[in-house]
């Protein structure tokens, strides 16, 4: 049996300008992941035999020619849905396409399916399940990959299921014209590219990092979370810090406060006394030197952080490292979530607003643990409500976030006054009261060790 010929020069209709130009024909096979189609270098891989499986691989390539985009120069306009995402998202569109057109698309499936979901399952990679979840959603093969996953870890299957109808309902409705459609929007996005693939890239990135649903109660918090203009799910987990590299204007380096520091030999005697009532007869004075510490701003809420309050912080506290952080909720490390407001050498022009979520408070304590000298305190200006990457309350992050505090000793203060008596040394009495979630955690903590904190 002769092999097939094709002619993607011959697919037309396109509104957005692309060029009818020779194309570059590959051999392929029906395999998942061996055929393809590359606007941008015009190669198109495809299977040349003539069984209905074949047919129905080169009918689906041949319609990313005819719809899928063939230029990135609007990419900004969707902002930081992952590129994966976007490619499952447009599989689904162009499936559903050919489906509308009368193709059997139950051909697309090839039997790796079942296993490839129980390896997902089994390996943790939820992000990906569901990726591959609309890729092959409505061509059958989702229940083979759906059965696979059952096999690896059953409690998957509910919310896979979940976000398997949402995404039939977004294309539901539609038509083969308008899925379609790409005739550029004045963002330079085509519009079927725009209506359908978009909004369900945006479906798999909504859920991609959430927490998985254990029981009933989650599943119907996760169900809601599905709807339109619905808030992400929990994600159970901090996000990465993404530093904002600000430019700070330059400021005389401060020479520390310095302090007489009792010790057993030197040139003053400053501490008579002490040849008596210190076993080490510390009676002199060295005189050292307090280069400030490390404060950590909490600018989810209300803190307001302008220039001249920035400005204030900088006199009075001239020698130390003071960032601010706070996270937008579900972001992928788009938009930073950290940023350096004053160090030992400069102070930003600018302070810059918050996200509104907190999404990073463990990462930060960690980072200014770190970034911390000999000595320096580290004080965090929050008020003590810890909240995971898509800005939830989470009892197990908050309890972390106690437990750094307890260990390395941080200050906790509420406001931006109380920083520098925290600064001054004057030590006191916290009242965790205060401190939302944190500071109920650091109570329960406090039991365990029973000579912290300290009075």
């Amino acid at each position: 049996m002769s092999n097939v010929t094709v002619y993607p020069e011959l697919v037309t209709g396109r509104a957005d300008g692309y060029p009818t130009l020779p194309w570059r024909i590959e051999r392929g096979s029906s395999w998942r992941g061996d055929a393809s189609c590359d606007l941008g270098e015009r190669v198109l891989r495809v299977p040349w035999e003539r069984d209905d499986r074949a047919r129905v691989v080169r009918a689906h390539e041949l319609v990313h020619v005819r719809v899928s985009p063939h230029r990135r120069d609007w990419i900004d306009a969707i902002g930081d849905l992952p590129v994966r995402a976007l490619e499952c998202a447009e599989e689904m569109r162009v499936n559903t396409i050919l489906s509308r057109l009368g193709f059997d698309v139950s051909h697309l499936r090839d039997g790796s399916e079942r296993l490839g979901g129980e390896r997902l399952a089994r390996s943790g990679n939820w992000i990906e399940a569901v990726c591959f979840l609309l890729a092959v959603l409505g061509t059958g093969a989702e229940r083979d990959f759906v059965a696979g996953v059952r096999r690896g870890d059953p409690g998957w299957v509910a919310p896979l299921r979940a976000v398997g109808t949402r995404a039939r309902a977004l294309v539901r409705d539609a038509s083969a014209r308008d899925l379609g459609a790409t005739r550029e929007g004045a963002d330079g996005v085509p519009q079927g590219y725009a209506a359908f693939t978009i909004p369900l890239a945006r479906l798999v990135s909504s859920v991609s990092d959430s927490q998985i649903p254990r029981d009933a109660e989650a599943l119907r918090r996760f169900r809601r979370s599905l709807r339109p203009g619905a808030r992400r799910p929990p994600s159970g987990h901090f996000a990465q810090l993404h530093f904002d590299q600000m430019e700070r204007l330059a400021r005389p380096r401060a020479g520390g406060v310095r302090r007489p520091r009792p010790a057993v030999s030197g040139t003053v005697l400053r501490y008579p006394n002490r040849l008596l009532t210190d076993d080490h007869r510390r009676a002199f004075a060295t005189p050292s030197r307090r280069h400030g510490g490390v404060i950590v701003i909490d600018q989810s809420g209300s803190m307001d952080l302008d220039r001249e309050t920035l400005a204030q912080l900088v006199r009075r506290a001239p020698d130390s490292l003071v960032v601010g952080y706070s996270h937008r909720p579900g972001d992928s490390g788009v938009t930073p979530n950290a940023w350096i407001l004053a160090d030992r050498g400069g102070v930003v022009a600018d302070p810059p607003n918050g996200n509104v979520g907190n999404g990073v408070d463990g990462p930060i304590l960690r980072w200014a643990l770190r970034h911390r000298g000999v000595g320096d305190p580290v004080i965090w200006v929050t008020d003590g409500q810890v909240t995971d990457s898509a800005d939830h309350p989470d009892l197990d992050l908050a309890r972390e976030c106690a437990r750094l505090v307890r260990d390395n000793r941080i200050t906790m203060v509420r406001s931006l006054d109380e920083v520098f008596v925290a600064l001054r040394g004057r030590r006191r009495r916290q009242v965790w009261a205060d401190f939302g979630r944190v500071g109920r955690a650091i109570r329960e903590l406090s039991t365990e060790v029973h000579h912290w904190p300290p009075g």
